[in-house]
């Protein structure tokens, strides 16, 4: 438990408590289930993952589109669920999976997750990005907090009607804490939301931590929380801000509250940081 972490546990509490009847957070999809059981083996095969897999056609093209993309593809180019297996690894896929399972499993408004998904798509691919020159995560890892951090959000969408304004709201409030103004209107908040549904979904603990506390800054200077949760922090304010770059957008609301942390945990100076923003863009446009 940390200091931060036990501050945010009364909204969880509340929001299993009381809202869960009402915010529908879909359940774990039955091929994840299975996906899961064999990850969880002392010697996983990948064989019967890709027997899992292959058991949804859909699936399996997606993923191996995903497999053989310029960002995660090789020089060679997988023909099968198996060879995209062997040549990313296990965990790699299986992340990538279980972020083609959110996209099939959340419902809304198609231009408004069209929108959301290419953003999270975005982030997770910087989060890789970053924690690989860094070396402070593992990719998996990244990628998949990358995907579901803001996984609440449509979900919130979806329960309250006027949640689009209020969202823009806590966008364009350069002092105030983000969950905060959601905190006051509806109870909740978008990470506690998710941190639940990467909890229902049994994703790493690291990663459903680093989704209830991506918004708390405090956590980068606060040495009782485990390093891996506050460094996943401080790489989703580093894609914040490439995003943010890429799209030509001078201001970055959450890099103003949060970046100085952020570069201070990772142990980047203003060069560093500069330089590997330019890298992070450069990549983003490789991949246009």
């Amino acid at each position: 438990m940390t200091t931060a972490a036990a501050q945010a546990l009364p909204t969880e509490n509340a929001v299993e408590d009381a809202l869960m009847r009402s915010i529908r957070i879909p359940p774990r999809p039955s091929l994840l289930v299975d996906l899961q059981r064999e990850l969880a083996k002392d010697d996983p095969s990948p064989r019967q993952i890709a027997r899992i897999i292959g058991n949804d056609v859909g699936m399996s093209g997606a993923l191996l589109k995903l497999a053989n993309s310029p960002f995660f593809g090789a020089a060679r180019k997988a023909k099968s669920v198996e060879q995209a297996i062997n040549f990313l690894g296990i965990n790699q896929c299986a992340a990538l999976l279980t972020g083609l399972l959110a996209r099939q499993a959340i419902e809304g408004k198609e231009s408004d997750l069209n929108a959301f998904w290419e953003v999270s798509a975005r982030r997770a691919q910087a989060l890789v990005f970053t924690s690989r020159k860094l070396r402070i995560a593992p990719p998996d890892i990244a990628h998949t907090f990358g995907l579901f951090c803001d996984i609440g959000v449509p979900l919130l969408m979806n329960r309250f009607t006027d949640y689009a304004a209020t969202y823009d709201q806590a966008c364009n409030d350069a002092d105030g804490v983000f969950t905060a103004i959601e905190d006051a209107r509806y109870s909740t908040n978008h990470a506690a939301i998710g941190c639940l549904l990467a909890r229902n979904w049994g994703l790493s603990p690291d990663v459903s931590w680093a989704i209830l506390l991506h918004h708390d800054y405090r956590v980068l200077d606060d040495p009782a929380t485990d390093d891996a949760i506050r460094s996943l922090v401080a790489l989703s304010l580093l894609a914040e801000k490439g995003i943010q770059r890429l799209h030509n957008r001078t201001t970055s609301y959450e890099w103003d509250k949060g970046g100085e942390s952020a570069c201070r945990h990772l142990g980047l100076s203003e060069d560093e940081t500069e330089d590997l923003l330019d890298e992070l863009n450069e990549t983003f446009h490789t991949e246009r």
